[in-house]
């Protein structure tokens, strides 16, 4: 079970999955964490998760970890199964929660209530693919595998 927890390939391509994924997250991560490029920072971020989303403290505390700390340890490899699990799961609850509503399209234009979900079904098939392929080259995970 560990072993096929960890296990990968020697292929290029999950490892431009997590870079990719693992930097677009953490941009995100930062953003909810220390307020950098336009965010609100942590305090401003949970009082949104939990009283204009409604999520519990410790779902809101879980998604800013989840895109800071999981995201770096995506990019390095570590975890990649693990972390690309709740990289398919985390988006599709901010799907049904929050952006469902707003039909599919970013709101390119500004004319929409919101932003739509199609960023995150990008997010979903990203993951999806490095849950299925592990970390490919790079990946720590290779260091946990029984020989």
């Amino acid at each position: 079970m560990k072993n096929k927890l960890f296990e990968t390939s020697e292929s290029y391509a999950p490892l431009i999955l997590r870079l990719i994924l693992g930097f677009v997250v953490l941009m995100h991560g930062m953003q909810k964490l220390f307020g950098l490029f336009g965010g609100l920072g942590f305090s401003k971020t949970m009082l949104f998760f939990t009283e204009s989303v409604g999520l519990p403290w410790i779902m809101g505390f879980l998604i800013i970890t989840l895109e800071t700390a999981g995201a770096i340890a995506l990019i390095i490899g570590l975890g990649t199964r693990l972390i690309a699990f709740s990289y398919i799961m985390l988006p599709l609850g901010m799907i049904f929660t929050t952006h469902l509503k707003n039909g599919f399209f970013m709101n390119w234009f500004g004319t929409l209530k919101g932003e739509g979900y199609e960023y995150f079904i990008l997010w979903i098939g990203m993951a999806l693919a490095l849950f299925i392929l592990g970390g490919g080259k790079y990946a720590i995970d290779k260091i946990f595998i029984e020989k």
